[in-house]
């Protein structure tokens, strides 16, 4: 199961290593066999040591996440103004929408056309008038659609469904309670289900494994939950509805039956792959559980405390700035290994192309 454990520290250096594992250098153990018996016996003195680190380390990250829980007490209210916002429950005074843009000078170059714009707008409002809209209409839904991670996950049957979420939240466990945190999920009434709250459960470990102590380097998620959806009616987008024929071996009659299939949608998110006990999964549910740890531990870290920068597209262009740096320190690694290549014997042949449990209302 170590492939299925995200490293889920405060931060995005909690994604370093999906694995959660310190790769171990080739020949590590033939190293150490090879010392004298005395400098090997201290050497396990050192690695003992080393053991205490790794306990002191766990406890450093359990005072984190209580530090986590005590702040994300003080985001709350400023994440509720934020739904209320969002949703048009409260319409926000002239002070606090005051905001000095660092991209004044091309809103300045661009007054003009705002200015014909306007004038059009009101033009057709006068035509065929109409109210403002309510709040930041599909503000969430607008997020999931921006975002590759999320939106390799939306289908065009769940957009209307999304149009009613008015909050993510995350909690995280109370004191003394096993480290974990819960992604909340808060719809508006809607003609879909019944739940008001959706919720999903990361359970986290944050002591180094008795049996590799070295690898321990942060806590790491091991294992999610999601919840019932209390669908109306025939409206489970989770499932298709398919109709197959079936002919009679003996009589040849055939008749047609139909049947419920699973069918590609995000609120299968609410029902993940459950983590094996023993550890033995099939390659693909491995990956499977892999990505869902990852795409709950961008909720919390990223999509949540920095919501409407992603709305407006501000932190995306962050995140691809960074892609593109690590993409470009790859093609320099790269180029000096040809280098180094190069140095060596020059083969003027030309090479041959090779082939190609929720809440209710």
């Amino acid at each position: 199961m170590e492939a299925n454990k995200v490293l889920a520290g405060k931060g995005d250096q909690g994604m370093q290593n999906p694995g959660g594992q310190i790769e171990k250098p080739v020949g590590s153990h033939f190293m150490e066999s090879m010392l004298p018996k005395v400098v090997k016996r201290r050497v396990h003195a050192l690695k003992r040591l080393q053991v205490q680190c790794a306990n002191i380390e766990a406890k450093f990250y359990e005072e984190v996440h209580e530090l986590e829980r005590k702040y994300a007490a003080l985001y709350q209210p400023l994440f509720d103004k934020r739904r209320d916002f969002v949703t048009g429950t409260v319409e926000p005074t002239d002070e606090e929408c005051v905001w000095h843009s660092d991209r004044e000078e091309e809103e300045e170059l661009a007054e003009e056309v705002k200015e014909k714009a306007a004038i059009e707008d009101a033009k057709k409002e006068e035509a065929t008038p109409r109210e403002d809209p309510k709040g930041i209409p599909e503000f969430w839904l607008t997020i999931f659609k921006s975002v590759d991670m999320l939106s390799d996950m939306l289908q065009e049957h769940d957009e209307p469904i999304l149009k009613h979420l008015k909050d993510i939240q995350v909690k995280f466990s109370e004191p003394g309670q096993p480290m974990s945190f819960t992604l909340e999920f808060h719809f508006e009434s809607n003609g879909y289900f019944n739940n008001a709250v959706l919720t999903k459960v990361y359970r986290m470990k944050s002591e180094p494994d008795d049996a590799e102590p070295f690898s321990f380097e942060g806590p790491e998620i091991i294992d999610c939950e999601g919840c019932q959806i209390d669908w109306h009616k025939g409206k489970d987008v989770t499932v298709k509805t398919i109709k197959k024929k079936q002919k009679h071996k003996g009589r040849g009659t055939v008749r047609t039956v139909t049947k419920q299939v699973p069918n590609d949608s995000f609120f299968n998110f609410f029902n993940p792959v459950k983590a094996s006990p023993d550890g033995e999964m099939d390659e693909d549910s491995e990956f499977t559980l892999a990505t869902d740890f990852e795409i709950g531990h961008f909720f919390r870290e990223r999509i949540v405390p920095r919501a409407v920068l992603y709305f407006t597209g501000e932190a995306l262009e962050d995140d691809e700035s960074f892609e593109e740096e690590e993409l470009e320190e790859g093609d320099e690694e790269e180029q000096d290994d040809d280098d180094d290549d190069d140095e060596g014997d020059f083969d003027t042949k030309k090479e041959q192309p090779q082939p190609a449990e929720c809440k209710q209302q």
